[in-house]
């Protein structure tokens, strides 16, 4: 199999979530043939959702890899359990690691187990500003370039953990 882009959206708010977010990046690193070929800035946001719970930490990874979409998914799911995600009884619920296929190539996937591009991108400012540090130029199948929707997303609830302005989407 050819080398296929691919984008993934990392992101917790348990035990040190900065530092779960960089040893996710690192077990990235690891896949099998697979390459990390860049990361984001780390970016703190606001939990979504009704439960009472800590601040997110999030960054976004991009990845070439020989995997076929749904070998990368499982792989990514068993990252996540070996990084110490337990099952979460609360939807959007705080978590140690979450992991999150955002884009594969221009592929567009929708089986029960498998939505991508991911279906919430547009709406998640916590994946917009991160990818368009690393694929400004991405187009998201079905939608627009990653630059266009960051420039239109809510700076409301982000932040960057080095205390730098958040990126345009220009």
């Amino acid at each position: 199999m050819l080398w296929q882009p691919v984008y993934v959206g990392i992101g917790s708010n348990l035990d040190q979530p900065a530092l779960q977010v960089r040893r996710a990046l690192e077990a990235l690193s690891s896949l099998t043939r697979t390459r990390l070929v860049s990361q984001s800035s780390l970016y703190g946001s606001k939990p979504h959702g009704v439960v009472e719970q800590p601040d997110f930490v999030n960054a976004v990874a991009g990845l070439l890899t020989q995997l076929p979409p749904e070998q990368l998914f499982q792989a990514l799911r068993t990252l996540e359990i070996q990084l110490g995600r337990t099952p979460s009884q609360v939807p959007h619920g705080p978590r140690r690691i979450d992991l999150d296929l955002l884009v594969f190539g221009e592929l567009r996937i929708d089986s029960p187990e498998l939505k991508v591009p991911h279906p919430a991108i547009v709406q998640r400012n916590f994946v917009l500003y991160p990818l368009v540090e690393v694929a400004p130029d991405l187009l998201i199948p079905g939608s627009a370039r990653v630059s266009e929707l960051a420039a239109r997303a809510s700076t409301a609830g982000i932040w960057r953990l080095d205390k730098r302005p958040l990126p345009h989407g220009s």
